[in-house]
């Protein structure tokens, strides 16, 4: 099994910067991707980015946040970062780590999902 554990979320003006933190503990030598979604009420769960463990490091977003966010991992700390820069009162919502075996933005892809981390962003 795998454990995933989301860290700095928290308040933050329109236009500021914000990075999450998502360490992965357990059997994950078979959760070759990590994602990152994001939840608000009302709505479903929204796919926001996800990066493979390759050596490439390959990684996707969602349109919405191209150019705003930027994915990361550092492989000897088993940790997926997310730096979030110009923010914008719809970025507003849990944001969720995620791991499975296979990449892409469907939620049925992942096998493993964190508690979740509050991102508000004022006006």
């Amino acid at each position: 099994q795998v454990q995933l554990v989301e860290s700095g979320g928290g308040l933050v003006q329109a236009g500021g910067s914000l990075r999450l933190s998502c360490a992965a503990s357990g059997r994950t030598f078979s959760t070759h991707f990590m994602a990152w979604f994001r939840q608000t009420p009302g709505k479903e769960r929204e796919f926001v980015g996800s990066i493979s463990w390759s050596s490439g490091a390959a990684a996707s977003y969602t349109d919405s946040v191209k150019g705003r966010f930027t994915i990361s991992r550092d492989n000897a700390k088993n940790t997926m970062y997310l730096q979030m820069s110009s923010l914008k009162p719809e970025d507003t919502a849990v944001y969720y780590c995620a791991a499975g075996p296979t990449g892409g933005r469907e939620r049925v892809r992942y096998d493993y999902w964190g508690q979740g981390t509050q991102v508000t962003v004022s006006s």
